[in-house]
């Protein structure tokens, strides 16, 4: 039944509306990039919180994945759980979905590395295409999904950049970046997470493209110590991507690391592993992120935020900030 055949408030019909002209909006642009998660609504309308992300499956199902921003305190409860009601309704009608394919997780502040923890333990992963390669994603057990659509851009820029290179993925989550590096042709890549299950998920999604053999490498470990023990390495890498998490307080790690007050010294470790011709692209999602004065003395330095913004992030430009450094 088609929303604007059911009863809906004023704001609830503003919020269909919405959908369905961002819906009709990206079509085009996703026929054309064969695009088959993205997001679609990412809290256009004050009252509607959310983000909404879209998965097209292998499977040819769509799973449709809503977050809701935390309300502030100022907010009524009953009257922000009767719009929340109301927008489940019309995004299950909009997409003609059942319940089961759709999927409510709480967006709020998170501190150390709590968006990475597990919520369910279904263990039931999906499979998705982009870029012509297959991803693993999960809709349940994480509040993240496995695949963050904001650097589909920036995979590909790397994809274009990896031919016969020596490329090392750093907190590297589920491995996509590494997957995009190995399809590019990439000559080898490492992938370091300090989580086993994000590690393991980033191993199948290679072995799940055909990369495989001792050219692709995989260690568990604190991405932050891993690079201290680099000092005495005499290992060298021709791209680097480093993104970090803003601010980590993990169990596992031997201090605390925030990416406005440390990025200055994981980014000379990292420059002190890449090739004299090597790049080292960086990215945080630190909406204070200003790069510290002395790296930009120090060394070539571009901001490709803009360049690695996708479509369906236009609207949020500070989803994520990016810099492409090199040696001088």
């Amino acid at each position: 039944m088609p929303a604007n055949q059911i009863t809906l408030s004023d704001s609830a019909t503003m919020f269909a509306n919405r959908l369905s002209k961002k819906r009709s909006h990206f079509r085009k642009w996703l026929s054309r990039e064969c695009i088959n998660a993205y997001r679609v609504y990412d809290a256009d309308i004050p009252e509607y919180a959310l983000a909404i992300d879209v998965y097209n499956t292998t499977d040819n199902l769509t799973h449709v994945v809503v977050y809701e921003y935390q309300a502030p305190a100022t907010v009524n409860k009953n009257d922000a759980a009767l719009r929340l009601k109301e927008a489940l309704t019309v995004i299950q009608i909009e997409f003609s979905i059942p319940t089961t394919q759709l999927y409510l997780k709480i967006r709020k502040k998170q501190k150390g590395i709590k968006q990475y923890e597990k919520i369910e333990n279904e263990k039931c992963s999906h499979k998705i295409i982009e870029g012509g390669s297959l991803f693993l994603v999960n809709f349940r057990d994480y509040l993240d999904t496995g695949l963050f659509f904001d650097h589909r851009k920036t995979r590909a820029l790397i994809r274009a950049m990896a031919s016969d290179k020596r490329f090392l993925n750093l907190f590297a989550y589920t491995g996509s970046v590494s997957v995009y590096a190995a399809q590019g042709g990439a000559k080898s890549t490492l992938t370091i997470d300090m989580s086993n299950t994000y590690l393991d998920i980033a191993k199948s999604n290679m072995s799940l493209n055909g990369y495989k053999g001792d050219q692709h490498q995989f260690i568990q470990a604190d991405c932050l110590q891993w690079l201290q023990r680099q000092h005495y390495a005499n290992e060298k890498y021709d791209i680097i991507f480093l993104d970090p998490p803003a601010f980590s307080t993990s169990k596992r790690m031997k201090s605390n690391f925030d990416v406005l007050r440390d990025h200055a010294t994981i980014i000379r470790q990292c420059m002190s592993i890449l090739s004299p011709d090597g790049t080292l692209i960086f990215s945080n999602n630190s909406r204070k992120f200003k790069m510290n004065e002395d790296l930009l003395q120090q060394y070539e330095i571009k901001n490709i935020s803009k360049k690695t913004i996708p479509k369906d992030f236009e609207a949020n430009r500070q989803i994520h900030n990016s810099w492409d450094i090199q040696h001088p």
